[in-house]
């Protein structure tokens, strides 16, 4: 038997189905769902291996509903309007129970592949379900993704991980010919990077390399069987998230060696152009920010010049801003300061906007006072006018702190100047 063992004992039920209690356990948020057969068309976002295959499965199975599967990875605009067109005769606007369309990988569908789904998924003719590694914000087009409803699923822990093993020694009938010892898993667990499938693929290659009917499963025995088949950057697996780690930790602090490093390591393990640059975007405004406003600009950039021309060269231009990054003055202010902000207005909820800072496009909202006393910051000397800008329970509240580099020191200078006492730091 060819088929692979984690397509063997893939769960059919929820029942059978392990992890992911937040969306399908006693009180997940997909559970009375499925069970009601009421489900909305939804996008499944997760690492690979974690069970989004699986869950589209048992959802049209518990739903007792029509199922397609198509891949974005060998799927054209064509094969869309056929499955489409096979939905609609399978049910459509005539039933509650229209069928459901799976497409694996969605991120890799282009703008015109997701136009496409528009129509059968605003009009009913099908329930899509997509499943993504990548961030639905980014890599699925606005107008479907605001039809769709998005489900994060974790990577696997360690108790899950151990539970799909088990679990596998207990169903597969291949593996109960065998009398296996489960003595040790960390070599397991950790070569999985939380991949269910992947754990299950190399639980099985270890099994099958003993040519006794008494496998030990050990540490040893693990690293022995599989190290060398083990890839310089698993760009699907737990040194996805490490590296670039690291790559970020190099950036962050100002060594440009370590920064090219990690990111050779990404380059030469296949990593998506796009996952990097966005990551660069990122730290520009998180750890260099108002320290040198022009790395926001390069970050963005290289990301629109990398879309554009992609790999081999994309390599250079992630290069060159990586190193600028790294050699940048170094600044968190502006990152600390929307988090202070953020936790404010979750202590403090909804406070009312004071009357001076409220809109007055109607005559009713001017008799009512909104706007008035409000200063014009341009009719003052240099600017600027002395006034409160945030709600009265939180007068006097500091939020952004400068950092302590040249340009920042200038913009601490200003806020002292202007503010007195207000601003000082």
């Amino acid at each position: 038997m060819n088929e692979p063992l984690a397509e063997r004992v893939r769960p059919k039920t929820l029942d059978e189905y392990i992890s992911q209690h937040h969306l399908v356990g006693e009180k997940g948020s997909l559970t009375h769902q499925i069970k009601k057969g009421i489900i909305p068309s939804l996008i499944l976002w997760g690492p690979p291996g974690t069970g989004k295959t699986t869950l589209a499965n048992i959802i049209a199975e518990e739903s007792k509903r029509p199922f397609y599967v198509l891949s974005a990875i060998n799927s054209g605009v064509k094969d869309i309007r056929e499955v489409i067109d096979k939905a609609k005769q399978a049910g459509g606007l005539f039933t509650a129970k229209n069928p459901i369309l799976f497409i694996d990988e969605i991120h890799r569908f282009s703008k015109s592949q997701q136009d496409s789904l528009l129509a059968a998924v605003e009009k009913g003719w099908v329930t899509l379900i997509g499943a993504t590694t990548e961030n639905p914000s980014f890599e699925v087009i606005p107008a479907l993704l605001s039809r769709c409803q998005v489900y994060i699923l974790n990577a696997f822990g360690k108790t899950d991980l151990e539970n799909l093993i088990k679990r596998a020694m207990e169903k597969d009938s291949l593996l109960k010919s065998k009398i296996i010892d489960l003595k040790e898993t960390e070599a397991l667990l950790r070569i999985s990077g939380g991949d269910g499938r992947k754990l299950l693929n190399v639980f099985e290659l270890v099994v099958n390399s003993e040519e006794s009917d008494t496998v030990v499963i050990t540490d040893d025995l693990v690293l022995s069987k599989v190290q060398k088949n083990t890839v310089l950057y698993d760009k699907t697996g737990e040194q996805h998230y490490d590296i670039v780690s690291a790559f970020i930790k190099s950036i962050r602090g100002s060594d440009p060696n370590g920064a090219v490093y990690w990111l050779a390591r990404m380059i030469e393990g296949g990593e998506d152009v796009k996952f990097i640059a966005r990551r660069m975007l990122i730290s520009a405004s998180e750890d260099i920010g108002l320290a040198n406003p022009t790395a926001l600009v390069m970050a963005n950039t290289t990301f629109q010049a990398v879309t554009t021309i992609g790999y081999p060269e994309a390599r250079i231009v992630l290069s060159q801003c990586a190193i600028y990054l790294a050699t940048s003055a170094k600044s968190n202010a502006s990152y600390m300061a929307i988090g202070k902000a953020q936790q404010a207005v979750k202590q403090t909820g909804n406070l009312t906007v004071p009357l001076p800072l409220r809109n007055a496009p109607t005559k009713l909202m001017k008799d009512l006072g909104y706007g008035q006393e409000y200063k014009y910051a341009h009719d003052y000397q240099n600017n600027f006018v002395d006034a409160e800008f945030l709600p009265d329970e939180l007068t006097g509240t500091t939020f952004y702190k400068p950092g302590n580099n040249a340009r920042e020191k200038a913009l601490s200078d200003f806020l002292k100047n202007r503010w007195k006492e207000k601003y000082d730091f």
